[in-house]
């Protein structure tokens, strides 16, 4: 037995070995299994899969994040499919369980993205990497801990979609980010990823609107309408890989959410 464990829906996950053909349904998970070096390994991804682009480019697609080509993944005879609660469908899932060994993960703030990096890297035979991933990532937040904390707070509202509107509320990996960079989000209470109206952005009147640029990518031309509605406030388009994805791109967010936070402030250019 290589490894015997549990993901992060408390499953039992047993491997005979470390796994040679590997499917990857969530495109942050596929970026950090490329950060691992697991390249001959990961034989199928989604098409929202766009980091790294060469495999975007090369590897078979197994359709989206929600939808999949079951066909495709019979014909890659997976040894490991690597899933997420959020982003996959629960039905799917379940199907691809009674057929293939399916490791989970379930995240929402900062502990449980390095858990899941960690427990990724146990899982593909790249341990130690995974644990020096984790700890630079866990290092770098601490710096950015440090900043927050002499700065105060942005009440702020983070848009997800624009028909309807949509922003990111309490129990997401997204607010949680938001408070470690510095913002106070103004939907909170909320839960999920709720609507919201005109009449209720108007009412919290947030300092600062953040346009992401995922799943709904917000342009220029959409800062005219929110900036009609909310004069008062600052409108920034932002990069939402930054602010959603859980791998190793959160080695590229802090020093992000620290020039975010200041060019807001006004205290750079």
């Amino acid at each position: 037995m290589f490894l015997s464990t549990l993901d992060q829906l408390q499953r039992p996950i047993q491997l005979l070995q470390p796994p040679k053909r590997i499917i990857s349904t969530v495109p942050s998970q596929t970026e950090l299994l490329a950060y691992l070096g697991l390249e001959e390994q990961v034989v199928g991804i989604t098409k929202f899969c766009v980091h790294p682009k060469q495999w975007h480019q090369q590897k078979t697609k197994i359709g989206g994040t929600k939808r999949f080509h079951l066909d495709r993944i019979e014909a890659l005879q997976p040894d490991l499919i690597i899933g997420n609660k959020e982003e996959n469908t629960k039905e799917l899932m379940e199907e691809l369980m009674e057929q293939y060994p399916v490791w989970m993960s379930d995240i929402y703030n900062l502990e449980d993205a390095c858990a899941m990096i960690e427990a990724i890297g146990q899982l593909t035979d790249r341990a130690q990497r995974a644990a020096a991933l984790s700890n630079q990532i866990q290092k770098s937040f601490a710096e950015l801990a440090a900043f927050t904390t002499s700065n105060r707070l942005l009440s702020a509202a983070y848009f997800i979609w624009q028909r309807p509107m949509m922003v990111a509320a309490s129990g997401t990996f997204i607010d949680e980010m938001l408070k470690t960079a510095g913002f106070r989000n103004i939907f909170h209470n909320k839960a999920r990823y709720p609507e919201v109206t005109i009449e209720d952005i108007q009412t919290a009147q947030p300092e600062v609107i953040l346009l992401s640029s995922e799943p709904f990518p917000y342009k220029e031309e959409h800062i005219a309408f929110f900036q009609q509605i909310c004069p008062q406030s600052v409108i920034r388009l932002v990069d939402g890989e930054l602010f959603s994805w859980y791998g190793s791109r959160l080695l590229n967010a802090v020093s992000y959410f620290i020039k975010l936070h200041k060019e807001i402030c006004g205290l750079s250019k």
